[in-house]
């Protein structure tokens, strides 16, 4: 009899817990070939070759005009990069990562005495708060909604190419 019940309560442990909301979905579409940014209009497209698939509207760094150079500088960085990591337990609720700095940004920034920075994602909103309420408040990074954010992570491979405009 025990042991009954014990199959009953994980049986019903498990039905349960395949019920639950959860943040990583699933994406069998067109694939994202690139991304394109367009930090003076705050827009972010997902694109398959020259066909928008998704567009978003974004917050950038607290210092959104011009390319990062420095660490600590507030600016989203500007050029040609690739998604090359995600982190599912982002403080951001998800996130995938820019290889910034590359070997220039690198170069430039110790060419003045400096760091380049690093650690640039596209990731969603603060875990710790549950709105932003102002724009560009990100370190550099580019941000989304939560939801957003849950189907750029299903959608975006690693070595996809992201290109930032100014």
């Amino acid at each position: 009899m025990r042991f009954l019940s014990l199959i009953l309560v994980i049986a019903l442990g498990l039905g349960l817990s395949a019920c639950a909301p959860t943040k990583f979905k699933t994406y069998r579409g067109p694939e994202v070939t690139q991304i394109v940014v367009y930090k003076a209009d705050r827009k972010m497209y997902l694109m398959h070759h020259n066909k928008v698939l998704e567009s978003y509207n974004i917050d950038l760094g607290f210092t959104p005009v011009g390319h990062k150079q420095f660490e600590g500088d507030g600016k989203t960085p500007e050029g040609t990069y690739r998604i090359d990591r995600r982190n599912p337990n982002s403080e951001f609720h998800l996130s995938v990562g820019m290889n910034y700095p590359n070997v220039n940004d690198v170069a430039f920034a110790a060419s003045q005495g400096k760091r380049a920075g690093g650690d640039i994602f596209i990731h969603g909103e603060p875990n710790r708060f549950k709105k932003v309420s102002k724009r560009d408040w990100t370190a550099g990074c580019i941000a989304v909604k939560n939801r957003e954010m849950e189907d750029i992570y299903a959608m975006v491979r690693d070595g996809t190419v992201i290109t930032v405009y100014p």
